[in-house]
C-alpha cells in the first residue's frame, strides 16, 4: 500500500492475470500513492512487465478492478517503442515548440544532455532532424525516455530505464528521478539504480506480489530475513542473499555511501558470513593454474579501420587472478581491447600477437591461459537441442576450484533452469535465457580467463547474483565490461577507464572516480555542448595551458606509469608468495602506499587539467 498521508494514484484490487496455464497475478492488491518511488523486482517471466502494463491500463485483468485517480497524468516506457519512423527526432521529442522556448528550458537542456551528450545531439547525424526510422533499438529507445521526461507527468512508469545507457547516463537519470515530483514505479535490473532512486520495493514471486520498504539494499535484508522467520526450505537461495547482504552492509571498495539500513538484526544475520572472496587463496590458484604471465601489451596500438586509432602505445599486464573492471566512453575502445587479446589468445604466434586490430607493438599470451569470452552477441546453439544437451554438448561437469565440482544439470540448476526447463528446446527459450546458457556454456569448458563483455544484459536480479556467487570462487583472470556499477564493483578488485584519450588508467576510486573525471572533461567543452567523446576527460588541449602546467602534465604522467608499473611488480610478488601471509601483508602495505600516492598525482593532475 501507498503511504498513509498521500493520496492514491493507482489502485490494484484482488487482480489476477493468466497465460496459458501460468498464473503471473494471483488476487493482488496494490496502490501507488503521490511521491512513491517504488523498485519491481523478480525472475524473468514471473510477470513484472505484465503487472505494470496491468497498473497503466495497457492490458486488461482477468480478474479484479484497476482504477486511476480523475485526470492521471500518465508516462509509460515500455520495452517497445511507439514512436513514428517517418518523424525526426524534434517531431517526436519537442514537437512545435519554438527553438528559443525549449533552448530556454533548462529541465530541458538538461534532459538533451543527460540523455544525449549535447544539445546538438552530437551522436546523430542530422542532429533533432535525424529521421527516426533507421535508428537502433537503443537509439530509439532514449529518443522514447526523453519524449517521456519532457512532458509533465503525476506517475512515471519505467520498464528497464537503463537498457542502453552507458554508466553516466545511468548516473544522470538517477539524479533526474530523484529530483522529479512525479510518483514512479520501474521495472530494473540494475541494483545501484534501485539503492539510488526507490525507497519502496515490489518483488513479484510466482503469482504473488511482497511489498519491502526501502531501496535495493533493504529489500535483500528484509526478505532474508523474512524467509529466515518463515523458516522456508530454500537454503540456497537464503545464504546467496545473505551473502550479498554481508556485502552491501561491508560496502564495496568502490561505494561511497553506505546503505540506508541500520537494522541490528541485519548484523546478527551475517555474523558468520565470510568475506565473498578469499583473494590471497584466489591468487595462489590462479598463479597454479596460470603461472606468470597472462597477458603483457607491450607497446600496443590499436585501430578499427584506416583512420581511427582507439589506443596508442599501451603498456599494460593482465596477470593470475587479477580481477578488471573496464569501464569508458562509447566508442573509446573497450570492446575492441578485448577483441584484440581474444584473437591474441586464438593465434599467438601471429603477426603482433595475432590480432589485425594491433598496429604496432605486441600481445604477449601465456602458455597456459585457456580464454572463455562472451561477447554481446549471443551465439547461436541448434535451436533443437534441448537445454541440458546443449549444456553437456561441452562437459558433463566442471571443477570450480577449491575442490568443488557440479555436474551440468546442477549448473543449470543454479541459472534458474529447472529440471523441468532442462528439457526444453533451446529455440524455445527468452532472451534472457539464452544470454544464461551462453554463460553456462563458457563456464563448464573450465575457463582459466574470463572476458564478460555486457554480462548482465537480459538477466534477472537472482540470476546474477548466481553469476556473483560463482564467480567469488572462481580461480583465474577476469575482465568485466558492464554498465551495470553493482556488477562491477560487487565482482571484480580494480577498475580501469578508456577515457577517449588513447590511453588506458587505472582508477584507485572506481567508478566514482571515473565519473568524476567525466564532468571535469565536460566542464572544459563550450558552452552548451558536451565534450565530443573523443576527447573526453582525457589530456587538456595544449592550447589552453600554460607551458609550465603543461610540462608538470606530462611529468606527473611519466609518474604515474612508473607506479602502474611497481603496482603490477607488487601483484607478481603477492601472488608468488601467497601462503606467506605476513609477506603478503607487507606486500599489500606496499601496495596502499602506492594507491594513495597515485590518487594525489591524479588530483593534482586533474587540478591543472581544468587550470586550478
Amino acid at each position: 500500500m501507498s503511504t498513509p498521508s498521500s493520496r492514491n494514484l493507482a489502485n490494484l484490487e484482488s487482480v489476477s492475470k493468466v497465460y496459458g496455464t501460468r498464473t503471473l497475478l494471483d488476487g493482488i492488491s496494490l496502490g501507488v500513492g503521490e511521491g512513491d518511488r517504488i523498485g519491481v523486482v523478480g525472475r524473468n517471466g514471473d510477470g513484472k512487465t505484465t503487472l505494470i502494463r496491468v497498473l497503466a491500463k495497457q492490458e486488461e485483468p482477468d480478474a479484479g478492478r484497476v482504477t486511476h485517480v480523475g485526470g492521471l497524468r500518465l508516462g509509460l516506457l515500455t520495452q517497445h517503442d511507439s514512436l513514428d519512423p517517418a518523424a525526426t527526432i524534434r517531431q517526436e521529442v519537442i514537437g512545435d515548440l519554438p527553438d528559443h522556448a525549449w533552448a530556454g528550458d533548462a529541465r530541458v537542456r538538461d534532459i538533451l544532455t543527460g540523455l544525449f551528450g549535447g544539445l546538438d545531439l552530437p551522436g546523430f547525424p542530422q542532429g533533432l532532424e535525424t529521421v527516426i526510422g533507421p535508428l537502433s533499438g537503443g537509439e530509439r529507445r532514449r529518443i522514447a525516455l526523453a519524449k517521456l521526461l519532457i512532458a509533465e507527468q503525476d506517475l512515471i512508469v519505467l520498464d528497464e530505464p537503463t537498457n542502453h545507457l552507458d554508466v553516466e547516463g545511468i548516473s544522470w537519470l538517477a539524479g533526474h528521478l530523484r529530483a522529479r515530483r512525479s510518483a514512479l514505479v520501474i521495472v530494473t535490473h540494475d541494483r545501484w539504480f534501485l539503492d539510488q532512486v526507490c525507497t519502496r520495493m515490489w518483488d513479484v514471486q510466482r503469482g504473488a506480489v511482497h511489498a519491502y520498504e526501502g531501496g535495493y539494499s533493504d529489500y535483500v535484508f528484509a526478505r532474508a530475513e523474512r524467509e529466515r522467520i518463515a523458516a522456508t526450505e530454500e537454503t540456497k537461495r537464503q545464504n546467496l542473499m545473505r551473502k550479498e547482504l554481508a556485502w552491501l552492509r561491508r560496502g564495496a571498495p568502490a561505494r561511497t555511501s553506505k546503505p540506508r539500513f541500520r537494522i541490528e538484526a541485519a548484523n546478527n544475520l551475517i555474523a558468520d558470513v565470510p568475506p565473498p572472496r578469499d583473494s590471497a587463496e584466489l591468487m595462489r590458484f590462479a598463479n597454479a593454474r596460470l603461472g606468470r604471465t597472462v597477458f603483457d601489451l607491450e607497446d600496443v596500438t590499436v585501430r578499427v579501420g584506416a583512420d581511427r586509432e582507439l589506443l596508442r602505445h599501451l603498456t599494460w599486464q593482465l596477470g593470475p587472478g587479477d580481477r578488471i573492471g573496464l569501464v569508458g566512453v562509447n566508442g573509446a575502445g573497450k570492446t575492441s581491447l578485448l577483441r584484440a587479446m581474444a584473437e591474441s589468445a586464438a593465434d599467438p604466434d601471429g603477426e603482433r600477437g595475432g590480432s589485425p586490430l594491433v598496429t604496432a607493438g605486441r600481445i604477449k599470451v601465456g602458455k597456459t591461459v585457456r580464454l572463455a569470452y562472451l561477447s554481446q552477441e549471443v551465439r547461436e546453439v541448434d535451436p533443437t537441442w534441448r537445454v541440458l544437451q546443449a549444456v553437456e554438448s561441452v562437459r558433463a561437469r566442471v571443477e570450480l576450484g577449491k575442490g568443488r565440482e557440479m555436474t551440468a544439470s546442477q549448473l543449470c540448476e543454479r541459472f534458474g533452469f529447472s529440471k523441468e526447463r532442462q528439457w526444453t528446446p533451446v529455440g524455445d527459450l527468452s532472451g534472457g535465457e539464452r544470454r544464461r546458457l551462453q554463460i553456462l556454456r563458457l563456464l563448464m569448458d573450465e575457463p582459466n580467463v574470463l572476458f564478460l563483455d555486457e554480462p548482465t544484459n537480459d538477466l534477472d536480479i537472482e540470476t546474477l547474483t548466481q553469476l556473483e556467487d560463482l564467480l567469488d570462487g572462481w580461480p583465474g583472470s577476469l575482465v568485466v565490461i558492464s554498465h551495470d556499477r553493482y556488477f562491477v564493483e560487487r565482482t571484480t578488485d580494480r577498475v580501469f577507464a578508456l577515457l577517449g584519450d588513447r590511453t588506458l588508467r587505472m582508477l584507485p576510486r572506481g567508478i566514482d572516480e571515473y565519473l568524476e573525471r567525466r564532468a571535469a572533461g565536460k566542464q572544459t567543452a563550450p558552452a552548451g555542448q558536451a565534450a565530443a567523446p573523443a576527447a573526453a576527460a582525457g589530456a587538456p588541449a595544449p592550447a589552453q595551458l600554460s607551458r609550465a602546467a603543461q610540462k608538470e602534465i606530462q611529468k606527473i604522467e611519466r609518474q604515474l606509469e612508473r607506479l602502474e608499473g611497481q603496482e603490477s611488480e607488487l601483484h607478481k610478488e603477492m601472488a608468488e608468495h601467497a601462503t606467506d601471509f605476513a609477506r603478503v601483508a607487507g606486500l599489500d602495505a606496499q601496495l596502499r602506499e602506492l594507491a594513495a600516492r597515485r590518487d594525489e598525482l591524479e588530483t593534482r593532475w586533474l587540478e591543472l587539467s581544468e587550470g586550478s
